[in-house]
């Protein structure tokens, strides 16, 4: 059992869900619970077989972006916005080019398409890089 405490990576070789349960163009949030913590991060769908993985976790405040379950995208689809100050991010890189943290990017989760799956592809960056 934990304190709470959130971590910042995970392992890999994790089935998140079928890969089809991702539309292109949408995301969905996944919570790990681990021996050192829970790990929050989102996952979205850019196309066929490519998933781009991110903390949950905007680099303006430190909150996670959706105030509403797997509510990460733009309605378009075309970027995921941080619901609590409008920040926008590009879905393929994580980066800002809209709101209080231009230039700053979200942290990567690797993630990939394995035969229908998607998976954790290895651990992700330190909180904050």
């Amino acid at each position: 059992m934990t304190d709470g405490t959130r971590v910042f990576a995970t392992p890999a070789g994790v089935r998140l869900c079928p890969a089809d349960m991702i539309v292109p163009g949408a995301a969905r949030n996944f919570v790990l619970q681990m021996r050192s913590g829970r790990f929050h991060g989102f996952v979205v769908r850019l196309g066929a077989e490519e998933v781009a993985g991110y903390v949950d976790r905007c680099p303006h405040a430190g909150l996670p972006l959706a105030q509403t379950l797997d509510e990460y995208m733009t309605p378009d689809g075309t970027h995921i916005q941080c619901s609590w100050h409008g920040a926008l991010f590009r879905p393929a890189d994580g980066k800002c080019v809209g709101g209080p943290c231009v230039g700053q990017s979200l942290t990567a989760w690797p993630v990939a398409v394995q035969e229908g799956w998607i998976v954790t592809a290895g651990a992700s960056p330190q909180r904050g890089e």
